[in-house]
């Protein structure tokens, strides 16, 4: 495998992040209550607000994922895969940690963050080669 592939899985794995975490940001900025009711969540103005607050960090997060894939360094491109990686992971298990019972979008999002955990290390796996 060359680098050049791998880095493009690396990078692909970066832009489809992105995408999904620019979803679930427009859903928590414009409704979160939404996302507070698939979460099993009692939705009150106090989490409703914490939610937007969520929603405008994930926009950066998800604008810098993309930017990083799409014009970043392999340094870079590098480093915020291995950030991500992490990150995604401990979004798997804060997901199940919710002090609510376990629904089936709870679940299927703790998934989510567990697969993109998968993706990044098999990415991230081509490049040792």
């Amino acid at each position: 495998m060359t680098s050049q592939k791998s880095s493009d899985k690396v990078r692909l794995v970066l832009r489809t992040g992105s995408a999904v975490f620019g979803v679930s940001a427009v859903l928590l900025v414009a409704a979160p209550a939404v996302f507070d009711a698939l979460l099993g969540l009692t939705s009150t103005a106090d989490l409703e607000w914490s939610m937007r607050m969520i929603g405008i960090t994930l926009v950066a997060l998800a604008g810098n994922m993309f930017s990083v894939a799409s014009r970043g360094s392999e340094a870079s491109v590098l480093f915020s895969a291995r950030v991500m990686q992490i990150s995604a992971f401990g979004l798997g298990v804060l997901t199940l940690m919710i002090p609510t019972t376990l629904k089936w979008f709870t679940i299927a999002y703790a998934i989510v963050g567990f697969g993109f955990s998968a993706a990044y290390t098999w990415a991230l796996a081509g490049k040792n080669k």
